[in-house]
């Protein structure tokens, strides 16, 4: 069974998007997975299709109701349904790499994407929402968030890269950030290749790499650094 993605969107215009080029366009072509917006403003009740209202409690902007979100859920994800449910939100765990190859090994999933000032905290409980970011920033609303974890997804379906090993050596994957890369010519405006790499020699190539990826982490992510000695220690 393929990877099937169901998108919740006031916009639902915006999706295929980025993913219908490349690699994700041509597995999506392929029926490696499939993807499915769904238009949140047809579950409303009212003949101005209205989705959201004031904050209880007062305050600026507005918040998506739970009765409306909660059709729009249950429809796309009826009873029995083993996808999980997630909404995209800046309050959310951040996502990582684990919890994406966690996401590719299963059935697919079910991504609401929040808008206003956010989502009647009601339907979050109710229907079991998974609160994901992706930065500690903040978006127009959940629709870029959502292309982004799905490509971090689909890129990781079977058959879908061309070399599967290359997913294997990049950023995040061995907890550390990927060593730099270089590629022909030999020589760009006086910088060479460094020697290491086209000694043939595969022991030091993959010793340098690690050496490289090792001081990269701590000058821009020490954090992955403490988190993998912190795993390290435990185990």
């Amino acid at each position: 069974m393929s990877f099937r993605a169901t998108v919740l969107t006031l916009y639902p215009e915006m999706f295929p998007g980025a993913l219908g080029l490349s690699l994700a366009g041509r597995a999506l072509e392929a029926g490696a997975w499939s993807l499915e917006p769904v238009q949140i403003r047809d579950f409303a009740a009212d003949r101005h299709r209205t989705v959201d209202d004031s904050p209880a409690g007062g305050g600026a902007g507005m918040v998506m109701r739970a009765d409306v979100l909660a059709r729009a859920i249950d429809h796309a994800s009826p009873q029995g349904d083993p996808r999980p449910r997630l909404l995209m939100s800046p309050r959310g765990r951040p996502l990582t790499q684990a919890r994406v190859r966690e996401l590719a090994a299963g059935p697919g999933a079910v991504i609401l994407c929040g808008r206003f000032e956010g989502v009647d905290q009601r339907v979050i409980e109710a229907r079991g929402l998974e609160e994901v970011s992706v930065g500690d920033f903040i978006l127009s609303g959940g629709e870029p968030a959502a292309l982004v974890l799905l490509d971090a997804v689909v890129r990781l379906l079977p058959g879908v890269m061309g070399n599967a090993a290359s997913g294997d050596e990049e950023s995040f994957e061995s907890g550390l950030l990927e060593h730099p890369q270089y590629t022909r010519p030999q020589v760009f405006e006086g910088l060479q290749i460094p020697d290491v790499l086209t000694s043939g020699n595969h022991a030091r190539i993959a010793r340098w790499r690690r050496e490289q990826a090792e001081m990269l982490t701590a000058e821009r992510r020490p954090d992955l650094l403490a988190a993998k000695e912190a795993t390290t220690t435990t185990g």
